[in-house]
């Protein structure tokens, strides 16, 4: 029936296997859950496995090279034993003790992807995440299920969602994307070219893995390196190359890069403060864009 699969790198997951394991065993159906550490430098992270490895049904996949998080989840499906695979991020804690039922009580609908959404904590866990948490705070006003309806394919994400393992082989993530960034968006058009049956319900996790600012600002980097390599397929997908475009056309993309250029380190050092603006990060986003097109 059902198969939970958790990709995890330098992340303790074992309290969210813990949890889950609890739901599945009332659940009287079958069920596994599968746990792939994409090779994990730090032993501890290593060790914190042996603490759910030994539970009935679960299994731990060790892999001794980094692959990245579209081979991982590919991977899990291939591993999967059931026909519905619930994908989660091991960053992520229960906060329904209905989560694993209200998941299956989806299964016999037309849907073949049931997206539950995500969540994060009402106040700002430390100063060190201020940049991450205030994006996503704001971003989470929009992740109801009946906003993610209104655009069911462009609010995707792999964060929590189960899916037809049929469907999700006949798809898979992207594993030309090795780097952070934008794997889920192709998925979601992928999803949309083939008219495949999705359903937004408000089945939320919540995410706990907030990275420190300058880890998060590398990351948004890398996730607009990879929007510039792939932005033919994803210009009608993306806000950032629709505002590249029109600056372009009206002669001011240089500009925007030089003054990205002038003051990056200016705008790096706010954004990793206690109160980023979320604006200044848009134009830091913006900015770097314009200065990898143009300086291709």
């Amino acid at each position: 029936m059902l198969s939970i699969l958790i990709p995890t790198y330098q992340y303790d997951c074992s309290p969210l296997v813990s949890d889950l394991h609890l739901q599945a065993q009332q659940l009287g159906v079958p069920y596994e859950i599968i746990v792939a550490d994409d090779a994990s430098p730090d032993a501890t992270y290593r060790e914190s496995h042996s603490t759910f490895a030994h539970l009935p049904h679960c299994r731990l996949i060790q892999l001794s090279d980094n692959v990245g998080r579209a081979r991982i989840r590919n991977l899990l499906a291939h591993e999967a034993s059931y026909d519905w695979l619930l994908f989660m991020d091991a960053d992520a804690q229960v906060i329904s003790p209905t989560y694993l039922a209200d998941y299956i009580s989806h299964a016999d609908k037309r849907a073949d992807v049931i997206c539950g959404g995500l969540c994060h904590a009402p106040t700002l866990p430390s100063p060190e995440v201020s940049l991450r948490y205030a994006y996503e705070h704001r971003a989470d006003k929009r992740r109801a299920a009946h906003y993610r309806r209104e655009h069911p394919y462009e609010r995707f994400t792999p964060f929590n969602f189960m899916v037809r393992r049929t469907t999700f082989l006949d798809i898979l993530f992207c594993e030309a994307i090795t780097d952070y960034g934008h794997e889920d968006t192709l998925f979601g058009i992928a999803l949309a070219e083939r008219h495949v049956p999705i359903a937004h319900i408000d089945n939320p996790l919540l995410h706990l893995g907030l990275e420190p600012n300058e880890v998060f600002l590398s990351k948004t980097r890398a996730a607009l390196r990879n929007l510039a390599a792939m932005q033919t397929t994803l210009e009608d997908h993306s806000s950032l190359i629709s505002a590249y475009r029109l600056l372009s056309r009206l002669g001011m993309s240089h500009l925007i890069a030089r003054c990205y250029t002038r003051h990056e380190n200016a705008l790096a050092t706010h954004l990793c403060g206690p109160h980023p603006c979320l604006t200044l990060f848009y134009l830091y986003k913006l900015g770097y864009y314009c200065h990898l097109l143009l300086n291709d």
